[in-house]
C-alpha cells in the first residue's frame, strides 16, 4: 500500500523558509523557529536545577497575563529507542503507550526528587517507570488486570536497574478515587501525569505483505482496550460519557493532590466524519469542572527536529488515514505534536480564624 513520503521543500524567496508542497505529509517548520520558542517553564527563583513551578504564582498567567506555552522537544529518538531495555516486551502491545520522554519531561519540570507522582490510568506503567527513574515515588491505578500486571513488571525491571524508590500499582476503576488509594497518599501527590483513551482509531500495530501477513493483506492488532463489551472501560464508551468519566477522575485527582500540585494530561484532537474534535479544549473544560485551574497548554513534539524542519514519525494508520482523506479532497497533514494540558490545584488562602488557630469556642 503506497504511503505519502516527504518531498524536498523548495525555498520561499519572500521568507527564506521552506515552502510546503501539496503532497507533503506535514508542513515544514524551520529549525530557527523551533529554537526561538520558549522551551522552558517558569521556575521558582533560585531553583533552576529542579525546574519546579512556583506554586504561589498567579494561576494560568505569565508576566504578560497570557497562558504560558512551552514546546517540549520529546521525539528526538524513536519511541522504540526510548523504551529499549527499560520496559518489558509485553508493553509494546498496549494500544496507547505514552511517549516516555513526555512523561519524563513533565516529571522533571513539575516535581523534585522524593515527590510523589500519580497516574490514575497507568496502562503499562510509563509514568511510574519514568518517575522512579528520576528519583520520585510513584503510584498508579489501572482498570485492566493484565496491564496492571505489566505495569508491575516494568516497575520490577526498574528496580533491577537499581532504582530503590517506592512504586505501587493499584488495580481498580479510577472513577472511584480517592477512596481507591490508600489513605497515606491523600493530599500527598505533587504531579499527576496521564492521558485519556482515544479508542482504536489512533492506536495499534499492523502486519502487511512485507511483514508476515498470512494472506498478503493488511491486518490490525493490539488496537483495542480489553473486552470491547466491557462498558465500564472508558475506552469503550461514547465521547460524552468519556468526558463525564474523565471529569470524575480529575475530581478524584484533585482530592489526592497536595495544594499547588499539577496535573499534566497528554491529549490530541482527532477527526470524526472529517470534523475536527478539539479534545484538548474539552479536557481543559473537564479540569475546570473538577475544580482545577488551567496553567499551561504545551506542545510535545512527536516529530524529530531537523535543520530543515520537523521530520514526522507518522504511523501506518496516520499515513493511511491522510491518504484516504486527501483522495476525498481534505488536505490533511501528519500529526507532529501532542497537546499537554497542565492544570493545577489552587492553594487555598489562609483565613484569619485558621491563622489564629482558634475554633471560636470559649474556655
Amino acid at each position: 500500500m503506497p504511503h505519502p513520503r516527504p518531498s524536498h521543500p523548495t525555498s520561499d524567496t519572500a521568507t527564506g523558509r521552506p515552502a510546503p508542497r501539496e503532497d507533503d505529509p506535514t508542513v515544514p517548520i524551520p529549525r530557527s523557529l523551533i529554537d526561538a520558542l520558549d522551551t522552558t517553564t517558569r521556575r521558582v527563583p533560585g531553583t533552576a536545577a529542579t525546574g519546579r513551578i512556583d506554586p504561589g504564582a498567579t494561576p494560568g498567567l505569565d508576566g504578560a497575563g497570557a497562558v504560558p506555552l512551552s514546546v517540549w522537544v520529546t521525539a528526538q529518538t524513536s519511541p522504540a529507542a526510548q523504551r529499549k531495555g527499560r520496559y518489558v516486551t509485553d508493553s509494546t502491545a498496549h494500544p496507547a503507550k505514552m511517549l516516555p520522554a513526555v512523561a519524563a519531561h513533565a516529571i522533571c519540570h513539575y516535581t523534585c526528587p522524593g515527590d510523589l507522582v500519580f497516574d490514575p490510568m497507568a496502562g503499562s506503567g510509563t509514568t511510574l517507570v519514568e518517575a522512579i527513574d528520576a528519583g520520585r515515588r510513584a503510584v498508579g491505578v489501572e482498570y485492566e488486570p493484565h496491564w496492571a500486571d505489566v505495569a508491575r513488571a516494568n516497575l520490577e525491571l526498574a528496580r533491577e536497574r537499581g532504582q530503590d524508590v517506592d512504586g505501587e500499582v493499584v488495580r481498580g476503576d479510577a472513577r472511584q478515587l480517592p477512596h481507591l488509594l490508600p489513605e497515606k497518599y491523600r493530599g500527598q501527590v505533587a504531579l499527576v501525569v496521564t492521558s485519556p483513551p482515544y479508542g482504536p482509531s489512533l492506536h495499534g500495530q499492523v502486519v502487511t505483505a512485507a511483514t508476515d501477513s498470512p494472506d498478503g493483506k493488511v491486518h490490525k492488532y493490539h488496537h483495542r482496550y480489553g473486552n470491547a463489551l466491557d462498558r465500564g472501560n472508558l475506552a469503550n464508551v461514547g465521547h460524552h460519557r468519556l468526558l463525564a468519566g474523565f471529569t470524575r477522575i480529575l475530581a478524584g485527582c484533585a482530592a489526592v493532590l497536595r495544594p499547588g500540585g499539577h496535573v499534566a494530561i497528554t491529549v490530541r484532537p482527532w477527526r470524526e466524519y472529517s470534523e475536527l474534535i478539539d479534545l484538548p479544549s474539552q479536557i481543559i473544560a473537564c479540569g475546570r469542572a473538577a475544580g482545577l485551574v488551567p496553567v499551561e497548554r504545551c506542545v510535545a513534539l512527536l516529530a524529530r527536529v531537523a535543520d530543515a524542519g520537523l521530520v514526522a514519525r507518522g504511523s501506518f494508520f496516520q499515513r493511511d488515514f491522510i491518504r484516504k482523506q486527501r483522495e476525498k479532497g481534505l488536505p490533511l497533514h501528519l500529526i507532529a505534536h501532542e497537546d499537554v494540558v497542565v492544570l493545577r490545584k489552587v492553594v487555598e488562602p489562609v483565613t484569619a480564624s485558621a491563622a489564629g488557630g482558634g475554633s471560636g469556642e470559649q474556655a
